[in-house]
C-alpha cells in the first residue's frame, strides 16, 4: 500500500492573518472558500512540497498555535534563512546539535531533533551534514516550524 501526506490541519485564532503570514512566507494558496459564517477552509501548498496545510474556522477544535514540529526541507539553510528575513519572517539562527539526535519538544514553537539537555550550537553544521542544520519560526498563533537542510537523503527516503 503507498500512503502519502497530503494534508495538515493548522489551528488558528484569526485566519485573515494567518493568510497574509502564509502568502508571505512563499507558500501558494491553492484555495479560500468559506460556506457559511461558520466555515472557511483556506489551502495553501509550501514551494516544491507535495503535502499542504489548511487551516480556517470550524475545521479543528485544537488549540491555536498547538501544531509543532512541523518540518520543510531545504537544501540550502543560509539561502532560506536569507530568504525568509528577507520577506520579513522573523526566523531563529542557523543552529547544529553535536552528536546523534532524536526528536524532543521544546518551549512552543521550538521543537527541533536534539538530545536531552543538548544546548543549540550557533551556525550551520561544520561539515554541512545532512539533517544536521536547522532553524526554526513560528507563525502568529504560535504554530511550530523547522526548517532542515537535507542535502543527501537516508536511504531508503
Amino acid at each position: 500500500m503507498d500512503l502519502k501526506l497530503e494534508l495538515i490541519v493548522l489551528p488558528v485564532s484569526d485566519v485573515d492573518r494567518a493568510k497574509a503570514f502564509y502568502e508571505k512566507l512563499g507558500f501558494r494558496l491553492d484555495v479560500d472558500k468559506a460556506a457559511s459564517e461558520d466555515w472557511r477552509a483556506v489551502h495553501f501548498t509550501p514551494p516544491g512540497s507535495e503535502c499542504s496545510i489548511i487551516f480556517g474556522k470550524g475545521l479543528t477544535s485544537a488549540a491555536p498555535g498547538s501544531a509543532q514540529g512541523l518540518y520543510l526541507i531545504v537544501t540550502d539553510i543560509e539561502q532560506a534563512h536569507a530568504e525568509l528575513t528577507g520577506r520579513g519572517i522573523e526566523v531563529s539562527e542557523v543552529f547544529h546539535n553535536a552528536g546523534a539526535a532524536i526528536f524532543q519538544g521544546h518551549e512552543a514553537g521550538d521543537v527541533t531533533h536534539k538530545l536531552q539537555g543538548q544546548e543549540r550550537l550557533a551556525g550551520p553544521h561544520p561539515e554541512r551534514a545532512s539533517y544536521s542544520s536547522l532553524l526554526t519560526f513560528s507563525d502568529p498563533d504560535g504554530n511550530g516550524w523547522v526548517l532542515q537542510e537535507v542535502t543527501q537523503r537516508a536511504p531508503g527516503r
